[in-house]
């Protein structure tokens, strides 16, 4: 054993994330229906103990407790979304809500007079319902609305956020509702995906656009779910396989919104396969080429493996990533059996390098990280205290491969946990728990849980104590 104590830049941001949908509730300020409301009214069994996000967190409610149990817990960063529905109740554009603006400042000044830096993400998959009956991320008009608000927000907030995100996880939407079937409204049609992507693509540069026009002391990116996408083996139908999932699900959003250009592999793919966007222009284009992320967000929680296709294609079913390679199960992989998901810390440090390497060595933070268990309360001591050693250690193990990344040279400034308390999570709801602090949803009682207590020792020290011959 070979115990060191691994220290982390000076300033670094330790601190956590959530969304507005998942936390705040609806509270009395006016807000809109969004496109999680409207399905549940329409699908309600589709929802995990059919629980819906009226409530959620109740922090519209509860803010000031909040950031106080920020504190207790070590932030000195935190990522919110500010809610578009909340914004602009009536159409989801046109003239702001008055409330919302209150909120929102009072929420982001308690936070700063906290010693706690605001990362603020515009959009969480959160979008008016009133805007999806127009098209969603299909339409050009959305996108005009989106940028409206953007720049809305800018304007009423620019004097408190630290840092600006325009999406978390883009192609979270696009997978859900155009490939996978799981984000409202639910349309299994790849073409009409790749148009909401350029569309979503080119509302992130115009929000960059309109950020540069305030002349801010604050920097503004996007947050990208990233998956190292690993071979079965070096077979060359297995690398082949690999090199084109990776296209589909790193390069597709992470070369134009960092590079600002379409991947051509990826674009000759999909137009070998007809299924390139119907409406783009060389204007789009050029938009997206002149304005990229000033900073990145990289959310981390499993590796993808894949290998070649063994078996054939239904030609008369819909074209989707899968023709082209399967999903490989690797023997003795270690797996988060509640969510599903394999346990692969090295991954962080993999992600890390390509950014370094491949991107610019862009700024960078980690932007989610982070382990949900189902039942918690199995873990709870007499005091109702969760003991999580399991997310301690889950923690810790990727902070490891994360300091290794930093002293190889990945310009990392930061960590964020998914999640602070643990919050609703989309159709889900709250069967699996990611919090630093434990909710009792009957009683909105929020408790600390034991990682909570090592983030705030973790914070406090820059660090901790690990045995480095782990590190492979």
């Amino acid at each position: 054993m070979n115990k060191q104590q691994l220290t982390f830049p000076k300033d670094f941001w330790w601190g956590s994330a959530w969304s507005a949908e998942q936390a705040e509730g609806r509270g009395e300020t006016g807000k809109a229906e969004t496109v999680w409301e409207r399905w549940y009214k329409e699908q309600p069994y589709r929802f995990y103990q059919g629980i819906s996000s009226e409530t959620t967190t109740d922090h519209i409610h509860r803010y000031k407790e909040d950031v106080q149990l920020m504190k207790q817990t070590g932030h000195n960063s935190f990522r919110v979304s500010i809610s578009w529905a909340r914004m602009f109740p009536a159409d989801g554009t046109g003239e702001v809500n008055p409330k919302a603006i209150a909120f929102y400042r009072e929420l982001f000044t308690e936070m700063n007079e906290n010693g706690i830096k605001v990362f603020a993400n515009l959009y969480h998959f959160d979008m008016p319902a009133v805007l999806q009956d127009k098209g969603g991320w299909e339409s050009r008009e959305v996108v005009e609305a989106y940028v409206h608000f953007a720049d809305t927000c800018f304007k009423a907030f620019g004097d408190l956020v630290y840092h600006w995100f325009t999406f978390n996880e883009p192609l979270g939407p696009i997978l859900g509702s155009y490939l996978e079937d799981f984000h409202y409204p639910n349309i299994i049609d790849f073409k009409r995906g790749a148009q909401a992507a350029h569309f979503t693509i080119l509302a992130h540069a115009k929000a960059i656009a309109a950020h540069k026009k305030h002349q801010l002391d604050s920097k503004i990116g996007v947050i990208l779910n990233l998956s190292p996408t690993f071979p079965r083996s070096q077979n060359p139908a297995d690398v082949k396989a690999a090199a084109i999932a990776d296209l589909f699900y790193v390069r597709s959003f992470l070369d134009p919104m960092v590079k600002g250009e379409y991947p051509e592999k990826l674009v000759a793919l999909l137009r070998d396969h007809d299924q390139l966007p119907a409406d783009y222009t060389e204007e789009d284009l050029a938009c997206i080429k002149e304005n990229t992320a000033q900073i990145l967000g990289l959310n981390y929680y499993e590796p993808r493996r894949v290998k070649a296709r063994l078996t054939a294609i239904n030609p008369e079913g819909p074209f989707l990533p899968d023709w082209f390679f399967e999903n490989h199960v690797m023997p003795g992989r270690r797996m988060n059996e509640y969510r599903g998901w394999e346990i692969y810390e090295k991954g962080i440090h993999d992600l890390c390098m390509d950014i370094k390497e491949n991107y610019g060595n862009i700024e960078s933070f980690i932007s989610e990280n982070g382990m949900g268990v189902a039942s918690e309360e199995r873990f709870m001591d007499e005091t109702g205290q969760v003991i999580d050693d399991y997310r301690i250690e889950y923690i810790q193990d990727h902070l490891a491969y994360l300091w290794k990344a930093i002293n190889d040279g990945c310009n990392i400034k930061g960590y964020h946990l998914w999640t602070f308390i643990d919050c609703w999570s989309w159709i889900n709801a709250y069967k699996n728990r990611y919090g630093l602090v434990s909710l009792d949803l009957p009683t909105q009682k929020r408790t600390i849980k034991k990682s909570g207590e090592f983030y705030k020792q973790l914070s406090d020290q820059n660090g901790f104590e690990y045995d480095v011959d782990r590190l492979v």
